[in-house]
């Protein structure tokens, strides 16, 4: 038994806050390790922070939230939400994407993340969230966006090749506010 007092102190909770160009460089990194050494996404070479820039710039023209969560002052994940499809009758549906910085999974980043983007897809017209989550074994990620109330609507068998193998997709989806149970305003 340990002594009262001994438990380590609790993590704090990361600051979730808009993306500035200022954090480019540091997404680009956590993005990086993902692309090199994960199949949470299907890129194989890394884009520049000039790159993830551009991106960035993309997202935010659209009107869509692109956050970053802060622990201990350092940019320790980021997510944002992308046009599922471009054609006119997607417009209400949207895709996330979450990635968390790999020394920092577990600390509760990608919920934080997650769960602020979802608020402020809530606060506009959109009606519909996907997930396309790489690798079927990524459980990490399918419980994170269980947790939030997406529900598994299928997989995709070997769509990617990555790393010398085939890799799935999984698709998972939540509703954003009333969802379909009303027309779009």
């Amino acid at each position: 038994m340990k002594p009262a007092g001994s438990e380590p102190p609790l993590t704090p909770a990361p600051l979730v806050r808009d993306a500035l160009a200022t954090d480019m460089p540091a997404i680009q990194a956590i993005y990086e390790h993902h692309v090199l050494h994960g199949l949470a996404t299907f890129e194989e070479i890394p884009p520049s922070a000039e790159e993830m820039a551009a991106r960035w710039e993309r997202i935010r023209a659209l009107g869509l939230p692109y956050l970053v969560a802060e622990l201990g002052g350092r940019v320790a994940g980021y997510s944002y939400a992308s046009s599922f499809r471009p054609r006119a009758a997607y417009r209400y549906t949207l895709e996330d994407s979450v990635y968390v910085a790999q020394e920092l999974g577990g600390r509760g980043i990608g919920t934080a993340l997650l769960a602020a983007l979802i608020a402020r897809l809530e606060a506009g017209p959109w009606r519909q969230l996907l997930a396309v989550i790489g690798d079927s074994g990524n459980a990490g990620s399918i419980a994170l966006h269980r947790r939030l109330g997406f529900r598994m609507t299928g997989t995709n068998k070997a769509v990617g090749f990555k790393f010398g193998g085939w890799v799935d997709t999984v698709e998972m989806q939540r509703e954003l506010g009333p969802g379909s149970s009303t027309l779009p305003a």
